[in-house]
């Protein structure tokens, strides 16, 4: 079936997945947030902390919620191939900038035109005033720890942080959903099946789509190692096992589908664009930092406008602007991937030179920060 044809069976499975929590996520949330705490199913903090760093084995006594969760994170599915994982993140590292603009400018910004998750992100807080640096820097740090060497095995970080990063939004779920301001009925639950998934499809399709945009040559075999990686980091956030796609194809046919079930406009988005776009005025550069973060606000803009089209400007509040950034970006692009990365010393050089962006671009949004994602909040 072709990616314009709607499937109407699809359709209303995502319908019914915008109403469906990660169950297994939910039951470890409740028993962290029981209040009783000689309850015999209330779960600690520092008793996750000690399963996820030295295995559930190394908790005396487990809770069931406890039991159930790493239960479904720590077992390896038959199909995953973590030599196949680690060629996915090394290619990723290798689009350099290339995946930081399109993740910030066409996955997340551009998602911010629609009215679930935004609206979600301005109930609990995020990406508002001052946090929206620290926020935004979170999610990279999660997002290039997993395409390290090894970083999804059981004692990687990559796993670490994609687990705590579960948890995070079964907490964030548990505490909007239980708080008597959502309405499910209208908005679906806070948290939802459905908007995993479509998360997903951000990271792995969108990002491939994206960077062809810029330019860059994505062969058959690196869109294949990069949807593995992201289907094996799908499976650990609670993503349902038929909505995790192998294949670019089948995501962006998902995708499709997402989007007609999400409702277009909102008030939620402009400001967490605009935030964002403000964001830029506070990356630390050791040298010219006025300049160079003005610079770094302008070419946002300028990105944004070629991603987002005028209309998508205006429909989050963005101020015009042209995509003067743009030609640059993918003229490089056409010699450092279409000619260059067509050699093994080019493809070595472009190695590098991701590793070199991923560690200026987290110090210029953490500088003497801890990086770090968000602390659990239970």
């Amino acid at each position: 079936m072709s990616r314009g044809r709607v499937d109407e069976r699809l359709l209303a499975t995502i319908g019914e997945r915008l109403t469906a929590r990660d169950e297994i996520g939910a039951a470890l949330a409740s028993a962290l947030r029981t209040p009783d705490a000689a309850h015999p199913d209330k779960v600690t903090m520092r008793q996750f902390r000690r399963a996820l760093v030295d295995g559930i084995d190394s908790v005396p006594d487990p809770p069931r919620a406890l039991r159930d969760f790493f239960a479904a994170v720590d077992p390896v599915p038959d199909w995953v191939d973590f030599d196949l994982v680690d060629e996915g993140g090394r290619v990723a590292r290798r689009f350099g900038r290339n995946t930081a603009d399109v993740m910030l400018q066409l996955a997340l910004i551009g998602s911010y035109r629609f009215d679930g998750p935004p609206r979600l992100l301005v109930e609990t807080g995020g990406l508002l005033g001052g946090s929206a640096l620290r926020r935004i820097a979170e999610t990279q740090l999660w997002a290039t720890a997993v395409t390290a060497p090894g970083a999804l095995r059981r004692t990687g970080e990559g796993f670490r942080l994609t687990v705590h990063v579960r948890l995070m939004h079964a907490l964030v779920n548990h505490r909007v959903e239980h708080g008597g301001r959502w309405d499910v009925e209208r908005w679906g639950l806070p948290i939802n099946r459905s908007d995993l998934a479509a998360t997903l499809g951000l990271f792995n399709a969108v990002q491939l789509l994206g960077v062809r945009l810029l330019g860059v040559r994505v062969t058959r075999a690196e869109s294949r190692a990069l949807m593995h990686l992201w289907k094996y980091v799908g499976h650990l956030m609670g993503v349902d096992e038929d909505w995790l796609c192998d294949r670019e194809s089948q995501q962006h046919r998902l995708n499709y589908h997402l989007l007609l079930t999400q409702s277009y406009g909102g008030t939620a988005g402009p400001p967490l664009a605009g935030a964002l776009v403000e964001a830029q005025r506070h990356l630390y550069f050791p040298h010219f930092a006025r300049v160079r973060r003005a610079y770094a606000r302008a070419r946002l803009l300028s990105m944004l406008r070629y991603f987002l089209g005028r209309q998508g400007m205006r429909d989050l509040n963005l101020p015009p602007a042209l995509p003067w950034a743009v030609p640059p970006v993918i003229a490089a692009n056409l010699l450092r991937y279409q000619i260059l990365g067509r050699t093994e010393a080019g493809r070595a050089h472009l190695q590098r030179r991701g590793e070199r962006f991923i560690e200026r671009h987290l110090q210029r949004h953490f500088h003497e920060q801890a990086p770090d994602v968000a602390a659990l909040d239970a």
